[in-house]
């Protein structure tokens, strides 16, 4: 039959306890497999021989019951949200991982892949080339833009100043020509960005590169 007791009765029942098993002599393997529990019920500490189902998923104590001694904690059950984090972290976890492998594999096969330095820098430098080149054009698309909204603008303005109404087609042209142009910058802006990511990448590069022929060399 389970039993569980209030906080006192168990700290004596664990004195108690110590005292008659070092008085009697019982076999070691039923000493040693006896154990008590203590654990946290509506706000009072309880301790008892065996876990009521109640209190399967509670945080508790585990306590050899031959010395009086606590032999291990187990940590309450998790809620299910509680569960669902604790997934979503251990696959995050996993996630890293998986991506750090992936980079070691990468650096091993640059450092395979070129020779020399002079390689590695040529091979960014074709990129860095086609970025440059992307750039230009996006440069010369917003000066173009820019210049076509103004000529519009001073003609619908022209026309308030005479007076004259400014037409609705020509409002219509100035609205896309000014769409037209932020979308232009937004491009421009991205792209330079891009550039910067490529230069901060062979740098990257090159700082893995030398570090992994000095380790082969090494």
């Amino acid at each position: 039959m389970k039993r569980t007791l209030p906080l006192l009765a168990c700290t004596l029942m664990l004195i108690t306890t110590g005292h008659s098993f070092a008085q009697q002599k019982r076999p070691a393997g039923s000493a040693q497999a006896k154990k008590l529990y203590c654990w946290n019920e509506n706000g009072a500490k309880v301790c008892g021989d065996a876990l009521p189902a109640h209190a399967v998923d509670n945080a508790r104590t585990e306590i050899n019951a031959k010395s009086g001694m606590a032999t291990g904690q187990v940590a309450r059950a998790l809620t299910g949200e509680e569960r669902a984090a604790a997934d979503a972290a251990a696959k995050l976890a996993k996630d890293a991982s998986a991506v750090a492998e992936a980079k070691d594999r990468r650096d091993r096969a640059m450092a395979e892949s070129y020779a020399t330095e002079a390689d590695l820098r040529r091979a960014f430098g074709e990129r860095q080339a086609v970025m440059d080149e992307s750039i230009k054009a996006s440069r010369l698309g917003v000066e173009g833009r820019r210049t076509s909204l103004i000529s519009l603008l001073r003609r619908a303005g022209e026309n308030e100043l005479s007076g004259k109404p400014v037409a609705a087609p020509m409002q219509d042209n100035v609205r896309i020509q000014h769409d037209q142009l932020l979308r232009q910058q937004a491009l421009l802006a991205q792209q330079l960005g891009d550039r910067e990511v490529i230069d901060e990448e062979l740098a990257a590069a090159l700082e893995r590169y030398h570090a992994l022929k000095k380790a082969a060399n090494g």
